[in-house]
């Protein structure tokens, strides 16, 4: 016999998911999500609903982790490493310590506030992404790079902060920093075994829906390989979809990169927008159990969102000019950002699911946990909040050049790929015996095409009826494919491209030889 409160408790959260991802989508706040988990938990049904924190950090990250990674441009995180791991590593790291020298100078012992920093030291790549359309293509891609590797940074500096606050171990100045390394390596390593393993599995298996479920099952493996060998699973995950992001155009069908996507998109929407639904519903039970003083868990919290924006503004103003004063390569100049349009990037820091699991980790026998997760869940708002609300007048008043690289990248992409199918069209017709009247027609297509591209308007493709033409187009698609992928491999393009123009020949590929019902 199933029980209706469980089944209520799923309806009203997923009722509040759509709703919430319905307004937030409009307003672009995601702010709209948490204010509709807020509401949900004054309804009975969910006054003491709880979220386990191993949901979040083993269900929910391997996830949304995973396809951020398989969607972002592995060329842009190259050319902006250095940017990606300072500020992954090395603000974590100093914005710990500023956070544990406020909150212990508030009231807080040292093991706790260094607990604390670790907690709500890290950005949230589910609310960076929430502000993607808004940002250039360089500086979302370091942000979504930023938010992807500083959870394994913070986790290992929780982990380190516990085993101090329960006795477990003495803090060290060097724990964190050797600990971190080690993590990062072991971490990298079980992801690039695991892409691997995965590619060599895909060729064993036959059918889309088995692939599909490798690809499902991949970002899992990865996390629990790498936690089981006390690595980073975060990192672990990234360098995995990372990886598979280079190698799975060449060798994944079309068909089974259309129907993955399409989960991966669905999956991740349902668990960004859940992420934020949760996060509200575990503010009044936390402000319930608060054993200590209010007003005082309140000030902290405002304090230490103070601390956490300021750290990150700070940062932004002054570790980039002590770097251009070392690095003075012409290179490295023709990569500078005015400090007007560096704002948006270090305005931009939000704080989400992962310091709210962190903090609902703290062990229950701890001293001022309760204090602990009410200061989380107050950062989690003021960033959401002042700095999520702010941000659009933010980036008015950067006033941000318009970005078209991506667009001429994508026409380039279109424009090489149609040439090197003309140029192979004629073998091709050959070898398939195909008629004089469908090799014009395609021919005709194909320069009409380039005529449109060439005039930079909106490239349509125009369904053939006839069949030997519609061969003929088929035959060519993998020279087009081949194409577009080398673009990729020399750096012309970016993966943002490639996935864009890939998606275009793979729903060509289907629409002429579409799927059976069981695949």
């Amino acid at each position: 016999m199933y029980d209706p409160k469980a089944l209520l408790t799923l309806v009203l959260i997923g009722a509040a998911i759509l709703v919430g991802a319905s307004l937030a989508r409009r307003s672009g706040q995601p702010v709209v999500l948490l204010t509709a988990g807020v509401l949900l938990s004054l309804t009975p049904a969910l006054h003491d609903f709880a979220v386990a924190p191993e949901v979040v950090i083993l269900l929910f990250l391997p996830a949304i982790l995973y396809w951020e990674s398989l969607t972002t441009s592995l060329r842009e995180i190259r050319a902006n490493l250095r940017v990606v791991l300072l500020t992954a590593i090395v603000l974590v790291l100093i914005t710990v310590l500023t956070v544990a020298v406020v909150a212990h100078a508030l009231g807080l012992p040292w093991p706790m506030a260094f607990v604390l920093g670790a907690v709500v030291a890290p950005t949230d790549a589910t609310a960076v992404a929430s502000v993607g359309g808004r940002l250039s293509h360089r500086q979302l891609t370091t942000l979504r790079a930023e938010s992807l590797i500083n959870d394994g940074t913070a986790l290992v500096v929780f982990a380190i902060a516990v085993s101090v606050a329960t006795g477990e171990r003495e803090l060290t100045w060097y724990g964190p920093l050797g600990e971190s390394a080690l993590s990062y390596l072991g971490g990298g390593a079980v992801g690039l075994a695991v892409a691997w393993l995965s590619m060599l599995v895909r060729r064993v298996v036959n059918g889309t829906l088995l692939e599909s479920g490798i690809s499902v099952l991949t970002p899992f493996v990865a996390f629990l390989l790498a936690e089981e060998i006390h690595a980073s699973g975060v990192l672990a995950v990234v360098v995995a979809g990372l990886a598979l992001s280079q190698l799975g155009p060449r060798s994944i069908s079309a068909r089974t990169r259309l129907q993955t996507y399409a989960f991966w998109q669905v999956t991740t929407f349902l668990l960004n927008a859940a992420l934020f639904v949760l996060v509200g519903l575990q503010l009044l039970p936390a402000l319930r159990e608060l054993d200590g003083d209010l007003d005082q868990a309140l000030w902290l919290a405002l304090a230490v969102a103070g601390t956490v924006i300021g750290t990150r503004l700070l940062w932004a103003y002054t570790v980039p000019y002590l770097i251009r004063a070392i690095d003075r390569r012409p290179q490295q100049r023709l990569r500078r950002v005015g400090a007007r349009h560096r704002l948006p990037n270090a305005w931009a820091g939000f704080r989400g699911a992962v310091s709210l699991a962190a903090a609902l980790a703290v062990p229950g026998t701890l001293p001022h946990r309760d204090e602990v997760i009410v200061v989380t869940f107050g950062v989690i708002l003021v960033t959401l909040v002042v700095q999520g609300l702010t941000l659009p007048a933010v980036l008015r008043w950067a006033n941000l050049p318009a970005d078209r690289k991506l667009e001429e990248e994508y026409r380039l992409a279109l424009r090489l790929a149609t040439e090197a199918g003309l140029a192979a069209l004629p073998e091709a017709a050959d070898r398939l015996g195909v008629s004089e009247g469908a090799r014009g027609r395609l021919t005709s297509d194909y320069e009409a095409k380039l005529h449109r591209l060439s005039l930079g308007e909106d490239d349509q493709e125009e369904p053939d009826e006839r069949m030997e033409a519609e061969l003929l187009r088929n035959e060519l698609l993998p020279i087009k494919r081949a194409t577009v992928v080398a673009l990729r491999d020399q750096h012309v393009i970016s993966d943002t491209v490639l996935l864009r123009v890939q998606a275009l020949l793979d729903a060509e590929e289907n629409r002429i030889n579409p799927p059976s019902t069981v695949d």
